[in-house]
Parts: C-alpha cells; structure tokens; sequence
C-alpha cells in the first residue's frame, strides 16, 4: 500500500492582535503550510515580515494569500473589479509578501485567493483566468491551492500551473459539495474532534460526510483549518494529532 500524505494549511498574518497574543505561533505549530494575507484584505509589511520569520523557524512552507482589497469586510464581500484590476491586485500582493520573505531567506512555495475572491474564482472563469495570469507573470512555479473538484483548478492546470486540491477540516459541506453558508446554523466545525475525525476521512478515505449525512467524493492533498475559527489552534492540533495516529504522514506543500 502507497504511502498517504497530506498538508494541513491555515490562513495566517491576519492581524496584530493574534501575533502579539501567540495565536498565530502557536496554530502554526500544527500546519505545514502557511497562507500568509499580504495586503489586500489583511496584513502589511510589519504582519508579513513576522509571520514570515515564524514559518521559517518552524519550519512551515510559505505561501501567499491575495484576497480583494475591503479590509472593513475582511475581503469576504465579493467585489465588482474587472478581470484586469484583479489581475493587477493579485500580482502586485504577491510581489509585496514575495519582496519581505526573500531577504529573510524564504521562498514562496503557494499561492491561495483569500475568501470571496476564491469563491468568485469558483464561479467565474475570468477571474480564475485572471488570478493565474497573475501566478504566472510573478512566479509561474507556485502551486495554486483551489477547491477540490473544482473546474478552477482544471482551468489553473491548463494554463500550466501546478495545483493541489483542497478541502476542509473546519467547514461543513453541503450535498452539492459547496461549503455551507457561514451565515447558517452548523457551517463551522468548532468541535475538534469532529473537525479531525472529517479530516482523517478526507485523508485516508477521500470522502467527506455532507450535512444532510450523505457521503461526497472529496480528493485533496491539503487541508485547511481557518485561523479565526473558534478554537482553531485546539482544532489544529487535533486534526495533526488524529491524522499522524491514523499513519498519515503530514507533510509542507513543496515546489
């Protein structure tokens, strides 16, 4: 039987507040790959630098997360920017995180769209189109991080991109496959060990249980855990826990 490995990712450099309190440090001790906010919905030089500085001592790989520029929505808002002002925004948020990791001796290893941007990418081919022309005028080697089973990460692949497929320790799905709305009642998974039980399923049976208690096909390398997730570095934990006890080796995304 061949090897199972997985990458556990988290959305990090968000805010100053879960820097200074250790929130950031301490979720990154249970992930292997960090999408770091670069500018555009959160973060700046200051949170860039630092949660760059955190991932090389752990030892964490390093990615960037471009999400539309509407820090009072957190980026979660979709935005009516054309196909063009998106490929701009994007290009120029990973040249931004790109320009602090190198003096520090780190590489951009990923690359993954941040909230509404990334559904946005999901339902509309030119701004997926768009967002991998970006990649690819800055650092065409990036793994794009996309949805699993998504028709983006088909379209990322045709342009030539190197891709993984995600899915989702903290969130639940619905029958169709989507993410359930986080305005509904059950979309967060704030249980841990329900987060990594539906973790070590996607891993080792590649499938995950949707709302309705039906079984979805879900094939993905990496496994996000949302940093403001209640609980999220308790979640993280149980997720890496429950995974490396089923034989799973837990594993960076690599370039």
């Amino acid at each position: 039987m061949s090897e199972i490995w997985i990458d556990i990712n988290a959305d990090l450099g968000e805010s100053e507040e879960s820097l200074a309190n250790g929130t950031d440090f301490e979720l990154m001790r249970y992930i292997t790959s960090a999408n770091i906010a670069c500018g555009g919905h959160a973060g700046d030089d200051h949170t860039m630098r630092e949660t760059v500085s955190i991932a090389k001592r752990l030892n964490v790989a390093v990615g960037a997360h471009p999400g539309y520029s509407d820090r009072e929505n957190f980026g979660r808002l979709e935005s009516p920017m054309a196909a063009a002002e998106i490929e701009a925004s994007v290009r120029d948020q990973i040249a931004a995180l790109a320009a602090i990791a190198g003096p520090l001796g780190v590489s951009l290893v990923h690359c993954k769209p941040h909230g509404a941007l990334y559904h946005a990418a999901n339902k509309s081919v030119e701004i997926a189109a768009a967002i991998g022309r970006a990649v690819l005028e800055g650092d065409e080697q990036l793994i794009m991080v996309g949805q699993a089973g998504s028709a983006t990460l088909t379209l990322w692949e045709s342009m030539g991109l190197e891709c993984a497929a995600e899915a989702f320790a903290d969130r639940a799905y619905e029958p169709d496959g989507i993410l359930r709305k986080r305005t509904l009642p059950g979309a967060l998974l704030e249980d841990p060990i329900r987060a990594a039980q539906q973790a070590w399923s996607i891993a080792t049976r590649q499938i995950v249980t949707a709302t309705n208690g039906s079984e979805l096909p879900v094939k993905a390398s990496t496994i996000c855990i949302h940093s403001d997730t209640p609980g999220s570095v308790v979640i993280a934990r149980a997720v890496n826990e429950r995974l490396k006890q089923g034989g799973v080796l837990v594993r960076g995304l690599s370039r």
